[in-house]
């Protein structure tokens, strides 16, 4: 029997940080050293279909122990860790019956985790806190959505007692770089209701993300001599500066939107006087809207071209992934069951909208519809990462009252 707290401790001092730079699948094969070690202990747990494919998924099957037909469950985490901040050299910290103290790091005292910062440390007091150690993140994100899975597998087996269908168990790479299902089996993976492990505060449940598109603008300028372009050049770099100074602060934007309300945010830029390009997020809960969005983006790199004789625009829009609620709502079963399973473990039921994505996102649109559940994950990318060994067990128990819902 390895603890909850054990295993996460163990998992986060792997590094497997995703490169949004690498054109391999998985991005980074340091993620696959973590993989290695999940396959070894679901095969020594009894799960001897557990393997990890050249993909970097890792896919196991916990067998039903009921007679009657059961719809089959996958639970989903994402090994990999944020490229935003360095995964190497994690050096957890369980700081004990927290009281409500600041934390202060000790690699880096500069670094201090505050209630006023993190007002949900004042629902866990009492509870067991681990962070890092203050230069690297700790890696929850989403290595407390593995460790939770792994916890139930061994609850599982070590309590055959407990009734449930066939339980699919699937750990993917570069969720964080938004390529964690890119080569995911659905076929292979044989489940019909998923449930990804990787929301924050205890007790949530997430039903509902962004839809989600990327837009890409390039202009394109006039190239002369510097020394002789009076009424010739037409610098691209100017164009999307003026692009981007056209853009609304107060609205329309991450940092000035919240609750259902979408945006368009520029993520980077490059080029040279003749081409320059920005790219794009365009975000929404509602599908519909994601077109309204990229019309006023197209009105406004328009309004740049008119401007400026000789130049010219154009707007690429990619599909990245979609609300899962779309999916999620034509089976009342899966939220039903997921709040339920969450009272039965005594906790309230946060029902929440992610403002981002999940791989659950478009697993909902390969097939499997995949809504999220809490983990205890908070303050994730960043060196102030902490989660409550408390809410991880809880996160757990959810699980084995899920899987008693789906084989009642």
């Amino acid at each position: 029997m390895k603890s909850i707290e054990a295993r996460f401790c163990e998992y986060v001092q792997i590094d497997t940080q995703s490169d949004p730079n690498s054109p391999t699948q998985p991005s980074t094969e340091k993620q696959k050293d973590l993989s290695r070690v999940l396959v070894k202990e679901l095969l020594e747990m009894g799960l001897s279909d557990a393997h990890l494919d050249e993909f970097g998924y890792v896919y196991a099957t916990l067998p039903s122990n009921v007679n009657h037909e059961v719809p089959v469950l996958c639970f989903c985490a994402h090994v990999d860790t944020s490229p935003d901040c360095t995964g190497a050299g994690v050096k957890p910290l369980v700081h004990r019956n927290y009281q409500g103290q600041d934390l202060v790091l000790p690699d880096d005292p500069s670094q201090v985790i505050t209630t006023k910062e993190h007002p949900y440390l004042l629902e866990r007091l009492g509870d067991d806190i681990v962070t890092a150690s203050g230069t690297t993140l700790l890696g929850a994100d989403d290595k407390a959505g593995v460790a939770v899975i792994m916890d139930f597998v061994q609850h599982m087996v070590n309590h055959p007692e407990l009734p449930h269908g066939a339980v699919k168990i699937l750990f993917t790479p570069d969720e964080e770089i938004g390529r964690g299902v890119d080569k995911v089996n659905i076929e292979k993976l044989g489940a019909q209701i998923g449930y990804t492990l990787d929301a924050g505060e205890r007790g949530c449940y997430e039903d509902e993300t962004f839809s989600a598109d990327g837009a890409k603008v390039h202009f394109y300028g006039i190239s002369a001599h510097p020394g002789y372009a009076k009424d010739k050049l037409v610098n691209a770099l100017k164009l999307a500066g003026e692009l981007l100074a056209m853009l609304p602060s107060a609205e329309w934007c991450p940092e000035a939107t919240e609750g259902k309300e979408g945006f368009v945010h520029p993520v980077a830029m490059g080029g040279v006087a003749e081409h320059a390009w920005v790219q794009f997020i365009v975000r929404d809960f509602k599908t519909a809207k994601l077109a309204e969005h990229e019309a006023r983006l197209q009105g406004l790199v328009d309004a740049v071209v008119a401007k400026h004789p000789g130049a010219s625009a154009n707007m690429e829009v990619t599909e990245q992934y979609r609300n899962m609620k779309e999916v999620v709502d034509l089976d009342p079963r899966i939220s039903a069951f997921a709040v339920k399973a969450i009272e039965k473990a005594g906790i309230p039921v946060q029902l929440t909208s992610a403002r981002g994505g999940t791989d659950g996102s478009r697993l909902s649109f390969m097939g499997l519809p995949c809504p999220n559940l809490f983990t205890g994950e908070m303050a994730f990318h960043g060196k102030h990462e902490y989660v409550s060994v408390q809410d991880m067990e809880k996160s757990s128990e959810v699980l084995v009252h899920l899987c008693a819902m789906w084989a009642e």
